[in-house]
């Protein structure tokens, strides 16, 4: 032993290389465990000179060890002489950074932010900065002949943006990035084209608008038309968050031809995304630059035949309906809001309820008197027992939010009418409707609440 020979310098290490050569993984796990140990026994300068440079060059283990290696020098700052001499633990962590298995290198990015903060600002651009060095494997991986790592490159750009800083985004990332708008795999570049408000936005603010206009617009007006719907779904839902990012002569001039294609594209999910992110637009040029296309979009929508996108358009209603205005509400989408309350679908006419009493939150219970509640109460003569019902969910959806008045003078008498239904379920339901509608109703009517009892009963 090293003990023996009088050179007790040398036996840390020495145990140490024995431990790690050692068959038992548990033994080798156990000793990279004691690493600090180790290290306390060697003192910093040896810790720096020997231990340091023997991990970097001669482990290649289980993953479980080079994890626990990995989590290990994340504390190692004393021990290498404290955040003067710190830039010593990047070697054997960028080494760690590199391997097959993802929790090892996620283990060694995690101590790598950790001893990044513990850089003086000069260490930082003299020792970490280097590590860029990664950035010719990740143009390797973004032209990889595997669409899959292409892909994983996509999805995870703005991380990728984030962690190299301005410089480097501006210099090697946008190029990339181009690239990934243009990939061969339709997969591809919709993972890229999720990305596209997210890394306008992070690009360095002093010449945003310059790479946007220049480098990513052009890639995305051919996006627009791209002959794969996923991609140009995936378009749709970001694309509208540019205009807040450019601002309103380069929304209307560069933004709009490309927001009024989307709205008539042939492909639903892409109208939807753009009508549903129409906010941003509307802070920026105001939704009336849109209105004319966004019509002939919107009653497509609410005709489409399959329920779910006569659904998702319903939600969007109250929004569409703040930002449009009562005037063009009532002249152009008043009709399909009260067309959705007969749809063959008891999801659309649920859907449909529920909005009717957003819209009267939002315009008012005149309003609602006015135009809505006509056309409600008439659909209680309708044929169609199902249509009746209807009437009497909408009474319920709409009486507080229109008032005791309202409610008492116009909703009541004609679910009392009701109540002589033929059809025992429209029955059962007028009673229902009394329990619900009785809180709102002037006091000297809740009366006829207690004769719901008897209907349920029927």
């Amino acid at each position: 032993m090293a003990g023996a020979d009088g050179d007790d310098s040398l036996y840390p290490i020495a145990v140490l290389i024995d431990e790690l050569r050692n068959e038992d993984v548990q033994l080798r796990l156990n000793s990279i465990k004691k690493l600090s140990t180790i290290a306390l026994a060697l003192g910093v300068e040896r810790t720096r000179t020997e231990l340091l440079p023997f991990l970097t060059d001669t482990i290649y283990d289980e993953d479980e060890v080079l994890l626990a290696l990995a989590e290990q020098l994340g504390n190692f700052t004393m021990l290498v002489g404290g955040p003067e001499y710190v830039h010593c633990l990047l070697p054997p962590l960028e080494s760690l950074a590199t391997v097959e298995e993802t929790v090892v290198r996620d283990k060694a990015v995690e101590s790598l932010r950790k001893i990044s903060q513990e850089h003086s600002p000069v260490d930082l651009e003299v020792h970490f900065e280097p590590l860029s060095l990664v950035m010719p494997t990740l143009r390797q991986a973004a032209e990889d002949k595997s669409w899959r790592v292409r892909y994983m490159v996509a999805d995870k750009f703005s991380e990728l943006q984030k962690a190299v800083g301005p410089e480097i985004t501006k210099n090697d990332l946008v190029p990339a990035f181009q690239n990934l708008l243009k990939d061969c795999e339709a997969e591809v570049r919709a993972a890229a084209a999720n990305k596209v408000k997210e890394f306008c936005e992070n690009l360095p603010e002093d010449n945003r608008e310059q790479i946007i206009m220049t480098h990513i617009l052009p890639c995305v007006k051919e996006l627009v038309s791209d002959t794969n719907q996923h991609v140009k779904s995936a378009l749709a839902s970001v694309i509208m968050g540019l205009s807040t990012i450019l601002g309103k002569d380069n929304t209307i001039e560069h933004l709009l031809p490309l927001f009024l294609a989307q709205l008539k594209d042939e492909c639903p999910e892409v109208r939807l995304n753009i009508i549903s992110n129409l906010d941003c637009v509307n802070e920026v040029i105001g939704i009336r630059q849109l209105s004319q296309s966004l019509l002939p979009a919107i009653v497509e929508l609410a005709e489409d035949a399959k329920w779910r996108v006569r659904l998702a358009i319903i939600e969007y209603m109250p929004l569409l309906a703040g930002q449009l205005g009562v005037e063009f509400f009532d002249e152009k989408l008043n009709t399909l809001c009260m067309a959705w309350l007969i749809d063959h679908v008891y999801a659309i006419r649920e859907a449909a309820t529920c909005n009717l009493m957003k819209l009267v939150e939002k315009f008012g219970a005149e309003w609602a008197q006015n135009t809505i509640v006509p056309k409600v109460l008439g659909m209680a003569n309708d044929p169609n027992y199902l249509h009746r019902m209807t009437t009497l969910f909408c009474i319920n959806a709409l009486s507080e939010a229109c008032g005791q008045d309202i409610t008492t003078k116009q909703m009541l008498p004609v679910v009392l009418k009701m109540s002589n239904d033929q059809v025992a379920n429209v029955r059962f339901n007028v009673a229902k409707s009394l329990q619900k509608i009785g809180p709102v109703l002037d006091s000297k009517y809740v009366a006829f609440v207690m004769l719901a009892d008897v209907f349920s009963t029927d």
